[in-house]
């Protein structure tokens, strides 16, 4: 049965988890969508509490205190926990995250980047990893800390700027839109960067490294130029090539430029790792929000902005 949209927020009670749940919360009342909170109970830990400790687990005891975690976290402000629904799951926490996601038609998934580990905690680091390499939907990955009431309207002033990293794909044009929308909605500056990677071959460092990597950021300037005419001045565009490390410089360019948003894709190139790892690194090293865009939806985006141009072209003609 196809429900309306949702912002799927999964929870291990960490104050990590409880930042998260704020984001989530904000996004949701923003956009007057659904708001599902989910914990996912070790299967070995419920059977545990069943086997001769006189305790029995029951879904209905995790969505208590599910409850007691979501009310505790907007005392400030209980609307928000009023909006809450609640999920149990029983499994390896990224399968049943991904799992409760496509089932109940989330469009959202955000969820911190570590949290805490021990009885009745998930192991946040691998878990994200894991979900952010299988995501069908985009997942929105917080700092591991709460930041305190949180508002739309004063998104501005905790973001600062929106960083698009483009790794001149294809691909490259969508996530620059979807900057650029957040951009717009929120009144950010955004920030477009390039990074171009050290020659790894041997062979190829023998020859000419400085004309290679000269015709290579001659390529880059060409192809962000054309990104950065996508968008409007008022945004107030800006282009960087940096080399080295994409992981290490994105997050240099995100410190630098104090930005608060990054817009990532999880595709990859032959060229290149796969961006869901260059993601995760980015995560490790920076404190900003990261909008992660799974493969099939960019790709899929890809196609018809193709499409849209070229049935424009026919028109013409």
């Amino acid at each position: 049965m196809n429900v309306r949209p949702s912002i799927l927020c999964p929870i291990d009670y960490s104050e990590a988890s409880a930042g998260a749940l704020r984001y989530a919360a904000a996004i949701a009342e923003h956009f007057v969508t659904r708001l599902i909170v989910i914990t996912v109970e070790d299967p070995l830990l419920t059977a545990a509490l069943d086997l001769g400790t006189g305790a029995h687990w029951t879904r209905e005891a995790s969505e208590g205190e599910m409850a007691k975690f979501v009310a505790d976290t907007f005392a400030d402000d209980p609307a928000l926990a009023a909006m809450c629904e609640y999920d149990v799951a029983v499994g390896k926490p990224p399968v049943e995250i991904l799992r409760v996601a496509r089932e109940r038609s989330c469009e959202l998934i955000v969820m911190s980047s570590s949290g805490v580990t021990g009885v009745r905690k998930l192991f946040f680091g691998s878990t994200t990893e894991r979900v952010l390499r299988e995501t069908t939907v985009p997942v929105l990955v917080t700092p591991p800390v709460n930041p305190g009431p949180i508002h739309i309207e004063n998104a501005r002033q905790i973001l600062g700027r929106v960083v698009v990293p483009v790794d001149l794909s294809p691909t490259s044009l969508y996530q620059t839109q979807v900057g650029r929308g957040l951009a717009e909605a929120l009144n950010l500056p955004l920030v477009l960067v390039h990074v171009i990677e050290p020659v790894r071959s041997r062979l190829l460092a023998r020859l000419s490294a400085t004309g290679l990597d000269s015709s290579r950021r001659s390529v880059a300037e060409e192809y962000l130029d054309e990104l950065v005419a996508t968008v409007p001045r008022r945004l107030r565009p800006e282009a960087l090539i940096v080399f080295g490390d994409p992981a290490e410089e994105a997050a240099k360019v995100v410190r630098d430029r104090k930005a608060g948003l990054v817009v990532m894709g999880l595709h990859g190139t032959p060229a290149g790792p796969r961006m869901g790892s260059v993601t995760y690194r980015l995560l490790c090293l920076s404190s900003a929000l990261v909008l992660a865009l799974p493969p099939k939806l960019v790709e899929a985006a890809r196609r018809e902005t193709t499409a849209a141009v070229t049935a424009s072209g026919e028109a013409v003609h």
